[in-house]
């Protein structure tokens, strides 16, 4: 399979980002396992986690994901094959959102500990405070890069003013700049990415990994009736999609992946891959079959009217 580079990096990455959200919730250890092997075999290897995973399943402390990542590493001994991105700064049962250099310092060796490398490869400020000056922030990025604990760094929950204040500090400062952006960005969750963050990763030449790429299941077209919402974990959250518009991409959808002889999950995947903003979607699986219609995403190339009639239905 053909690999990206993460822009103004030296990472190359198949072009699905895993999301590793399920690790210690939805997959238990050893599901957890089979999918990561699973994964890395049908060519892929770059993994996304968060410190703050699973937090919500014991109601206090995260890490769950990231020490079950840690121990598939130590068990394949592929670290050198595998791309690691983790996150800082999100709320969980003990602590708010926090990018303070003290909690930034704290919490980067835990994850490091937790995933058992020496090295995170690209480390996000996951949800912004809004309070912690910009510079403090990037003075402690720039204090774990040279102490060799992470390569590069990433925003996702960050303001538009914020994002670009970080570059404008980073400049003047000598300090670290941001490589990638990861957006809430997908078929029925559009224009906030596309009106204020697509001229942002133009101009500042960002690789960009949306998250919820399948809206946490809606896309996948498993949900057709009201009653199909009650059946799953994340069906409630889901719900608000259930309306004209997301009738509408779901019909669309169909209509596209019965061309193609293929899946919506394949197809809203492929959507996203056609826009050349897009690097690699982050998605979640939690069984083999869920796992191909991802596999077939980069082999889908979707032809301008396909892109049409995706388009006029989730604009």
């Amino acid at each position: 399979m053909k690999k990206l580079n993460i822009k103004n990096t030296d990472l190359e990455i198949a072009p699905i980002n895993f999301g590793g959200n399920v690790f210690g919730w939805t997959l238990d250890e050893k599901e957890s396992f089979n999918i990561l092997n699973k994964f890395e075999e049908g060519g892929f290897n770059f993994i996304d986690t968060a410190d703050i995973y699973s937090w919500w399943v014991g109601g206090k402390e995260g890490g769950q994901s990231e020490t079950i990542i840690g121990k598939w590493i130590k068990e394949r001994k592929n670290r050198e094959n595998v791309i690691v991105a983790t996150k800082v700064g999100g709320q969980d049962g003990t602590h708010p959102v926090d990018t303070s250099k003290k909690h930034i310092l704290e919490s980067v060796d835990k994850s490091l500990i937790r995933l058992g490398t020496d090295y995170i490869d690209l480390y996000y400020t996951h949800f912004d405070d809004e309070k912690t000056p910009v510079e403090e922030t990037l003075s402690a990025y720039d204090e774990i890069i040279k102490a060799g604990k992470v390569r590069y760094i990433a925003a996702s929950n960050i303001s538009q003013e914020r994002l670009i204040e970080s570059f404008e500090v980073a400049e003047k400062n000598n300090l670290p700049k941001y490589v990638a952006l990861q957006p809430h960005y997908n078929l029925v969750e559009r224009e906030k990415f596309e009106t204020e963050y697509a001229s942002l990763v133009e101009k500042y030449g960002l690789s960009v990994f949306p998250y919820w790429s399948l809206a946490a299941g809606f896309l996948t077209g498993k949900y057709r009736t009201e009653e199909d919402f009650e059946k799953t974990a994340r069906g409630g959250g889901i719900k608000k999609y259930f309306d004209d518009k997301g009738k509408a991409v779901l019909s669309a959808l169909d209509k596209v992946s019965e061309k193609h002889q293929s899946q919506p999950a394949t197809v809203a995947l492929a959507w996203l891959l056609a826009n050349p903003l897009i690097t690699a979607p982050i998605v979640s699986a939690t069984s083999e079959r869920q796992l191909q219609t991802i596999f077939d995403a980069p082999k889908l190339n979707l032809d301008s009217e396909d892109l049409e009639i995706l388009n006029q239905a989730s604009k």
